[in-house]
């Protein structure tokens, strides 16, 4: 027998706003230092925030867009299914994303449950996502990124003149996507300084598959002191091509990213191992 919807309790729109306001203030304060501030809640970001979480460190993403995911809700060509590689599927089955085997190698899933799944492993090993924030700069302390300069992404589209607040972090990751948007900052800021060939970002090249998995991997390593980069902004910074709607490089590289974070010290401890390795 199905219980009857108490209707007596009186909703108050203003303790509504209150609750709103209040538990997202909190949060949000507490997040202003951490340990890790990973930019973009792309599949990389997030399955680098799951990790990270899940080994106790203090990680916050933030997410320019209102939803979470970057292209991965469209599958190929708005075809809302994503192609993982063998290589990919541990971490599929450790987060309980469901696969259907295509062929010799290839596995099948429905883009939305895969970035409902990703976001909800994030948030439940303890990562916290602020979505419509963007990072507009980098605090940099010493030759060495510190923090993440911020602002709400509607300030930018409505061209408002607001200042931004700044939150600090041990590590950042750079995991926009094509746009590396906070590798760029670096250039615009300081010059080229990178841990390129050539100090800068060196492009995004045409799409291939087979070459853009691997390096997406390869080339997700530290870019400056302090400063990592993840995902397709990997192959942004370093010249890798881009692979189209197959994700598996994507989870390696949230995953890899966050395995470099993990065996670093705090204080920056070896940042001058990346140039040498760059």
């Amino acid at each position: 027998m199905s219980k009857r919807v108490d209707a007596s309790q009186p909703l108050d729109d203003v303790i509504i706003s209150r609750a709103i306001i209040q538990e997202f203030t909190k949060d949000f304060v507490d997040s202003l230092e951490g340990d890790v501030a990973i930019v973009g809640a792309g599949p990389a970001g997030m399955i680098a925030g799951y990790y990270l979480a899940r080994a106790g460190k203090k990680v916050v993403i933030y997410e320019r867009k209102l939803a979470v995911g970057g292209g991965m809700w469209g599958g190929g060509m708005m075809y809302n299914r994503c192609i993982f590689q063998e290589a990919s599927k541990p971490i599929l089955d450790e987060i309980g994303v469901r696969m259907k085997k295509w062929g010799k190698g290839y596995y099948v899933t429905d883009s939305l449950e895969t970035v409902s799944v990703l976001c909800s492993s994030a948030v439940k090993a303890g990562s916290r996502i602020f979505n419509c924030i963007s990072a507009e700069d980098v605090m940099i302390r010493g030759e060495r990124v510190m923090g993440v300069v911020l602002n709400w992404s509607a300030v930018s589209v409505a061209r408002l003149h607001v200042d931004p607040l700044s939150a600090r972090a041990e590590y950042v990751v750079d995991a926009t996507g094509h746009d590396a948007e906070v590798a760029k900052i670096i250039v615009r800021k300081i010059g080229k300084k990178l841990f390129t060939e050539t100090g800068e970002l060196m492009g995004e090249k045409s799409m291939w598959a087979e070459v853009g998995e691997k390096t997406i991997v390869e080339n997700t390593k530290e870019i400056y002191p302090g400063l990592y980069v993840a995902g397709m902004a990997s192959n942004a910074v370093f010249g890798g091509p881009r692979m189209g709607p197959i994700f598996g490089g994507m989870l390696l590289s949230g995953k890899k990213v966050a395995e470099l974070i993990l065996g670093r010290g705090r204080g920056g401890e070896g940042v001058r191992r990346g140039r040498a390795m760059g």
